[in-house]
């Protein structure tokens, strides 16, 4: 059995700033931790920074008045943000910034009186923290079937952002259906997350050689269930894992060639334990196909000496 490993996998800049910034605060900072939801969607990285002393919120209203509150890369609403600093807490904003450029864009055509329409799944963290960015008239859809059934104020004055994670393919039939109803302004596809399309593109090189696709990243994981359909769109076989604990010999029984992806935020000694595992079932030849060398690099955010005040 031969393994192929997409180029790139695995962590973006986006979830190694995210990290980076709950390490730092760690040092920085001679108190408790608190950080709003996941900080990304991987478990195996938040219960590494469980172990160091790291203390996970679902809301704001449990971290004591005056701690530290790191937002995670998801992003959150102005709402979360006034209530933190009614609460005298200390903010420190992991918020990946091509998140935050969405926001901005978001909260620009909400300025200039355009109805938002944010393409991405309802109930996301990125896409509420989107949507509590806007001032406005806000409609979440998430594929083109919706869009026929979209009742909005002013058809002439609409706008759409997209969540960051989401597939191209999907994307673009989303776009294409609202452009062939309405006159609609928004960023181009090149504005989805870099991490996203290249990721994406690996795994339709990878369709190519492979028969069998295994994406590992958590469930909740919207990038790394993304991948796994656009493996199956290639035509593959294609399985989302957390880890090696969810492999099954039987899926290999007559493949002989596997090709091996990640999500963004799954750390790398994840995707070598499956191979590892891999190993046990016969697979003699580990290889890593050409691909795009990732260069991206995000400055940690400022941290803050005081209150959120």
């Amino acid at each position: 059995m031969q393994i192929i490993l997409a180029k790139p996998r695995g962590f973006c800049a986006g979830v190694v700033r995210a990290i980076k910034t709950v390490e730092r605060g760690l040092e920085l900072y001679n108190v408790p931790i608190y950080v709003l939801h996941e900080i990304v969607h991987n478990r195996h990285v938040v219960e590494n920074l469980k172990r160091q002393g790291v203390l996970f919120v679902e809301v704001v209203g449990n971290v004591p008045a005056g701690a530290v509150i790191i937002f995670s890369a998801h992003g959150v609403s102005n709402a979360v943000v006034d209530e933190a600093k009614r609460r005298d807490l200390r903010i420190v904003d992991a918020t990946c910034p091509l998140v935050t450029k969405v926001h901005l864009q978001a909260e620009k055509y909400s300025r200039q009186g355009f109805e938002i329409i944010i393409i991405g799944h309802r109930g996301h963290q990125e896409v509420e923290g989107t949507r509590g960015r806007v001032n406005g008239p806000v409609h979440v859809i998430s594929n083109s079937a919706e869009v026929r059934s979209l009742k909005v104020t002013n058809p002439r004055r609409l706008a759409y952002v997209t969540q960051t994670t989401l597939s191209v393919d999907d994307t673009r039939e989303v776009i294409d259906a609202l452009k062939g109803r309405y006159t609609i302004q928004g960023p181009e596809l090149s504005d989805i997350c870099y991490a996203t399309q290249s990721r994406q593109n690996a795994v339709r090189k990878l369709a190519r050689e492979a028969e069998i696709l295994l994406v590992v990243g958590a469930r909740n994981s919207s990038n790394s269930n993304r991948l796994r359909e656009v493996g199956e769109r290639s035509g593959l076989i294609a399985y989302l894992i957390e880890d090696a604990g969810d492999l099954s010999r039987e899926w290999f029984s007559d493949k002989s060639v596997v090709g091996v992806t990640a999500g963004a935020s799954t750390p790398e000694e994840i995707v070598q334990g499956v191979l590892e595992k891999l190993r046990e079932y016969g697979a003699d030849r580990v290889c890593e196909m050409e691909g795009v060398h990732e260069a991206m690099h995000f400055k940690l955010p400022k941290f803050s000496s005081g209150s959120a005040n």
